[in-house]
């Protein structure tokens, strides 16, 4: 039998955005979208309001923007909208209250194929960890971080030189129709789940941080060039650089890798007016995208034009 679906839409950044398109787009009735506070953000701490904020208002959608997700205020205003479903899409952990307050439940479309990759950073650790695929699951949440029931996923290749960019797009886009087929299952009564398989070895995805995206040059080439494009182009894979008797942090967007023997200690700067090569283990790590503290995002032959590297200068 077909349900009528009062859908509460959850979710903050731009990947969210992109499944509330869709929704929109196929005329599915939401009564009301939860997102973050506004913030003070950048160097002007200027007012910042979230992806899903700026795209539900120029769709005259119901807002809602609680700082405490148990607040009694928020949830007498969550109920007041008499929603039958719940979709979460990248934004924070539930409280039971919330979730187990619609009828038809509340589902969460999560960036991996469950039960791998659970937690806050799927995307970049797929790519970190040198994963030839990944994909995208729905499945009804529980009282963990993405433990529950399987509703739908779809598998998507990771290719040779992707970047967590230009994955993001791809799931984003898969995951959007993902989260319509499951809403369409639910809508139709035909939703069938299955219990997250266990595995020997799990991979997770914790938190993207300081201290987790700073790059270990004692590691191998390939694993350093995928560590970088994991982190390309948000938050960025940082080094500190020695040079000129100066210690500064410096990021790094993108790098290739050239398997190479040679006599240079790890981490040591060879440079030339086009080229800043970095060694490894195996090889060299050239980097073609750089930036420097208070300067903006340069190609390596715009940086080099303007900044030179000493003889015994060396990234740790």
């Amino acid at each position: 039998m077909s349900k009528d679906l009062r859908i509460v839409f959850m979710g903050t950044p731009e990947f969210a955005v992109g499944v509330l398109k869709e929704l929109v787009a196929a005329e599915k009735n939401i009564v009301g979208v939860v997102t973050a506070p506004d913030k003070p953000a950048g160097r002007g701490r200027q007012i910042s309001t979230s992806a899903v904020k700026d795209f539900a208002m120029e769709k005259n959608l119901n807002i809602l923007q609680p700082t405490n997700l148990k607040d009694e205020s928020f949830l007498a205003e969550l109920k007041k909208l008499n929603a039958n479903l719940q979709i979460v899409v990248a934004f924070r952990m539930l409280p039971k209250i919330v979730w187990q307050m619609p009828e038809l439940g509340t589902f969460n479309l999560h960036a991996s194929l469950l039960p791998q990759y659970r937690g806050a950073a799927p995307i970049n650790w797929a790519i970190i960890n040198g994963e030839k695929k990944t994909g995208v699951t729905t499945f009804f949440i529980d009282e963990k971080i993405d433990t529950g029931d399987i509703i739908l996923n779809k598998e998507v290749g990771i290719e040779k030189k992707e970047t967590a960019g230009t994955l993001y797009k791809k799931l984003m886009d898969t995951g959007s129709q993902l989260v319509l087929e499951t809403v369409s299952q639910i809508e139709n009564g035909t939703v069938k789940t299955i219990t997250q398989p266990k595995r020997d070895i799990l991979k997770d995805a914790p938190k993207l941080t300081p201290e987790n995206t700073k790059i270990n040059w004692q590691k191998a080439g390939d694993e350093i060039d995928s560590f970088i494009r994991g982190l390309a182009p948000y938050p960025v894979a940082w080094s500190f650089l020695i040079n000129n008797n100066e210690k500064v942090k410096v990021k790094i967007y993108a790098a290739t890798f050239l398997k190479e023997t040679h006599n240079m200690n790890n981490g040591q700067i060879l440079s030339s007016k086009k080229e800043l090569k970095i060694a490894v283990n195996d090889g060299f790590v050239s980097i073609t995208e750089m930036q420097l503290p208070g300067k903006r995002k340069m190609d390596i032959a715009s940086l080099l034009n303007g900044y030179s590297f000493e003889a015994n200068s060396k990234l740790l």
